[in-house]
């Protein structure tokens, strides 16, 4: 008799674990799935989820610090700055532009864009990346507000190592031509409202 309900449960136990198996397993693949992707707790202790606001808001008082009034006001009213290239022989690499100054469009990640202000003509893409090899956390990727300084400091301090070491594209590559054209138009009216307030300022002999 004994030995009859040692079988039977031995049976019984066999059944409940074939039964029971498949959701314990999957709940043991959904907890290892879990520990891959949460990092541990010291990586976790030093995270700070306002490091990325903190970041671009020193690197904008750092921008600021190194580009004079207009380019600041620039960038702060519309996102991107303008750097005067040089004449000639320029983004176009030996073509001849006329003599007829150019200049580009510094956005945050993305091409450096070379346009010829006169006719509002697109030349050139230059891709350039400033990785942040620095910070143990986030995005490899430069604050919005570093990038473009780093970009505004390599076109003034040597603007053909920075179009000779480039990407180079075409227009539209990478930048779409039409929110180009918009954001020019956008900085010639911010420049004839900011020449209007300097004439209404030097008018009223407002210091």
């Amino acid at each position: 008799m004994l030995l009859a309900l040692t079988a039977t449960a031995i049976v019984i136990v066999v059944l409940l674990w074939e039964v029971a198996w498949p959701p314990i397993s999957e709940a043991l693949e959904r907890h290892r799935a879990r520990r891959a992707r949460v990092p541990d707790g010291d990586a976790l202790a030093g995270y700070d989820p306002g490091r990325e606001r903190r970041a671009e808001q020193r690197a904008r008082e750092l921008l600021r610090s190194c580009v004079n009034e207009e380019e600041w006001a620039m960038y702060r009213d519309l996102g991107f700055l303008r750097v005067w290239g040089g004449l000639a022989a320029g983004p176009e690499r030996g073509h001849e532009t006329g003599g007829a100054a150019y200049a580009y469009l510094l956005y945050p990640h993305k091409p450096v864009v070379a346009y010829l202000p006169q006719t509002g003509r697109l030349l050139n893409e230059y891709c350039v990346e400033f990785p942040d090899e620095t910070r143990p956390y986030g995005s490899a990727r430069l604050p919005d507000s570093d990038d473009v300084l780093a970009k505004w400091m390599a076109l003034t301090a040597d603007e053909r190592r920075l179009v000779s070491t480039a990407n180079m594209h075409l227009p539209g590559r990478q930048v779409d031509p039409k929110q180009v054209k918009r954001d020019l138009w956008r900085l010639g009216q911010w420049e004839r409202a900011r020449l209007r307030r300097d004439r209404r300022s030097v008018g009223s002999g407002a210091p």
